[in-house]
């Protein structure tokens, strides 16, 4: 079976988010997948059987992943297996991916709505900040915090969040270079700091667009490695574009 190791949301290899991308021959057991993940120890990797796509992380399997879909795609586009429109179906749907003429990689996934709620307890404490909104869309809570430079210099308690009930926690913020930023925690999925998180900008997209008053945004993820999205919304549905860089690729034995 063919193995990859791609950097997504990037154009230039080890920077944006890594995913793992194994394209399957046969039917595997969900188990051997989950052992793959957590051998491979990326916030994400993707299996592709078929048409039928699925994302583990090294703890759990997710029902939405943005950077891993963008990553088994650019293998198909990268490698010659696709040159058109790819339909993955996945356990959030059928989610829709092609290739524009200039390299960028587009998806349509599904709007995650966020609505106002209260502050959990101990969240306050866990992220060392005050927030200005606290929401919760289907999959995670989302923080407005006051700038920036609040999000960029963001040290929580990363043990102390995986009491938050949440798949994670979205914390955003408007930028100076970009419409907003990001960072994203999942410590629940066992992920304690997920690079660029393309499922979360499915909420950041509907909000910051109500916010901002436009359909089309760029959101920058403030990870260490760090990443650009381009998001726009249309609907019930959020197109994301980015780009995408194969840094390994090999042959999994097992």
């Amino acid at each position: 079976m063919h193995l990859y190791t791609v950097d997504a949301f990037t154009g230039t290899a080890f920077q944006g988010n890594p995913a793992a991308v194994c394209l399957l021959d046969t039917p595997v057991s969900d188990a051997w997948m989950q052992s793959v993940a957590a051998e491979m120890n990326l916030s994400e990797t993707a299996f592709l059987l078929g048409d039928s796509l699925r994302w583990f992380t090294p703890a759990v399997e997710v029902t939405l992943c943005g950077h891993a879909t963008l990553a088994t795609a650019h293998v198909l586009y990268s490698t010659g297996a696709a040159t058109g429109p790819l339909e993955f179906k996945t356990a959030s749907g059928t989610l829709t991916v092609n290739r524009l003429p200039d390299g960028t990689i587009t998806m349509d996934f599904p709007a995650k709505e966020v609505t106002a709620g209260p502050v959990p307890a101990g969240l306050e404490k866990a992220l060392g900040v005050t927030p200005v909104w606290v929401g919760k869309s289907q999959l995670d809570l989302l923080v407005e915090v006051d700038s920036e430079e609040t999000v960029r210099s963001l040290s929580p308690d990363i043990a102390a969040l995986a009491a938050v009930d949440a798949r994670g926690v979205i914390v955003t913020a408007p930028g100076t270079e970009t419409d907003f930023v990001s960072r994203f925690f999942a410590p629940n999925v066992g992920v304690s700091e997920d690079p660029v998180t393309g499922s979360a900008h499915c909420a950041l997209s509907p909000y910051w667009s109500a916010r901002l008053g436009r359909a089309s945004l760029v959101g920058a993820q403030l990870s260490a490695r760090g990443g650009l999205v381009h998001v726009t919304l249309a609907g019930d549905r959020v197109h994301l574009a980015g780009r995408a860089v194969t840094v390994l690729s090999g042959t999994l034995h097992v």
